[in-house]
């Protein structure tokens, strides 16, 4: 029964930072998780916070229609480029949830887009990533700095960085739609 509880992360569960968290890096949030386990810790993407950067600015793009906007995976390791996406034909990639994956055969990913065959919709790029001791993450949630949502996933393409904290929290319902209307600053309120 301990496996069915909302609150137990693993690889495709979303995470959404509590209104309040304090942390720079976090506040207002929502990281996927690709790669949970308790021996070796938990690596996930923040989704909802865009660099001023383009594809094209860290790697040849050989596709001049193809250039997506990078996105803040996390604060460690921001040298490193990460990838999410809907292309469960593309060699090596780890099915997180029914229709996203993460990594894969990176050139073969290049070759595809440069032949056309990715849109930019498909597929997230980020710069670093967000990263978790083993426990580290569970201890968090215990002290209610992240909820866990294990039934978002699939839906994550089909929504806006800008706006997809309190979309995620609005469409849990319930007390998660009245957190998704906490003002940033409450002072201001």
């Amino acid at each position: 029964m301990e496996e069915s509880r909302l609150d137990l992360p693993h690889n495709g569960s979303i995470l959404i930072s509590e209104p309040f968290m304090g942390d720079p890096n976090f506040e207002r949030t929502v990281i996927l998780l690709c790669g949970h386990n308790e021996e070796e810790g938990t690596v996930g993407l923040v989704l909802n916070r865009m660099s001023n950067l383009k594809l094209s600015d860290v790697i040849d793009v050989y596709n001049d229609s193809f250039d997506a906007v990078l996105g803040i995976g996390g604060p460690v390791q921001y040298n490193t480029l990460h990838y999410v996406h809907r292309l469960a034909h593309l060699p090596q990639a780890l099915q997180l949830s029914n229709y996203v994956y993460w990594g894969g055969d990176f050139e073969a990913l290049k070759t595809m887009i440069g032949a056309g065959l990715v849109q930019e919709d498909d597929i997230k790029f980020f710069l670093g990533y967000s990263g978790w001791t083993p426990g580290q993450l569970q201890e968090e949630i215990d002290k209610n700095v992240w909820i866990v949502n294990n039934n978002a996933t699939d839906n994550l393409f089909n929504l806006e960085a800008d706006n997809l904290w309190r979309n995620i929290l609005r469409e849990m319902g319930g007390k998660y739609k009245v957190l998704s209307n906490y003002p940033v600053d409450p002072r201001l309120n």
